[in-house]
């Protein structure tokens, strides 16, 4: 495992990945009724926020707009992906080298492995050879960590989801991101399996600010790493008020009630 508490991926051993990969992963349907947020601009803008410890996006969002917030965002680019409108077998492409990526600025890489597909084996193979090129360049690498495919009844089931940060360890990824597995006892399991290495939850989504929280708030307590989540920040009609929330609880370890009160969502918690 990369000592990533040096690096820009943590602050305080504590990580926050806003993650902005989802035009290749779901295309136009995560921008419905929010079409403003289709334009990466406030998307990095929001990645300012001092919460975010990186920005996960694609090859593309990176050449094209990084460079004009690389004073003030940290940048994970994600190496493979695959569009919605492929309907084989679970698999993803590779779109980009970690050569490349170190190349225009990332300070670290990501990259998903399906396990229980049938292309399994094959994307572990391109994920060898993505982690080995990493430690060649000192950069941390985040495991997506979602089974799914022919092998996978139940990709929500607490084993399931165990066995993908345990395979992040095994692997040889610093960090996994991982499905919340329902409950605080579940997401212990999951944070065991990955001994040293260290488990963000992934956002899922779009939710009520309770519930991401309270997500956020369990996967903390057990002893989590952070976070890694898109549209419950970016299809938020306040980005920055939900990511002063996010905050409070990964870094500050305040309740939920106190970081929806404190980031002016209360009228949202009693709401909902």
């Amino acid at each position: 495992m990369y000592p990533i508490d040096e690096t820009p991926l943590a602050s305080d051993g504590k990580i926050v990945i806003l993650a902005y990969d989802h035009g290749i992963e779901h295309g136009p349907a995560d921008f419905t009724g929010m079409l403003e947020r289709a334009d990466p601009r406030p998307v990095f803008e929001a990645a300012t926020h001092p919460a975010v410890t990186s920005l996960a996006v694609q090859k593309g969002l990176a050449e094209g707009y990084y460079p004009s917030y690389e004073d003030d965002v940290d940048l994970l680019v994600k190496l493979n992906g695959t569009s919605n409108l492929w309907m084989g077998e679970p698999d993803t492409a590779v779109n980009c080298s970690v050569d490349y990526a170190n190349e225009i600025g990332a300070s670290s890489v990501g990259f998903t492995i399906y396990a229980g597909a049938n292309n399994e084996i094959g994307m572990a193979e391109e994920f060898r050879e993505a982690q080995e090129s990493a430690r060649e360049h000192d950069l941390p690498v985040v495991l997506w960590g979602y089974p799914r495919g022919q092998g996978i009844k139940n990709a929500s089931k607490p084993e399931v989801i165990q066995y993908a940060a345990r395979l992040g360890l095994e692997l040889g990824a610093d960090v996994t991101k991982v499905k919340y597995p329902g409950s605080e006892s579940a997401m212990a399991d999951v944070v065991r399996m990955a001994a040293d290495s260290k488990v963000v939850m992934s956002g899922g989504s779009k939710t009520t600010d309770r519930a991401f929280l309270e997500d956020v708030r369990a996967t903390m307590d057990v002893g989590g790493d952070g976070v890694a989540v898109g549209r419950n920040v970016w299809q938020h009609e306040d980005p920055s008020a939900i990511l002063d929330a996010l905050e409070a609880i990964v870094f500050e370890d305040a309740t939920v009630d106190t970081a929806l009160t404190n980031a002016g969502l209360e009228e949202d918690a009693r709401d909902e």
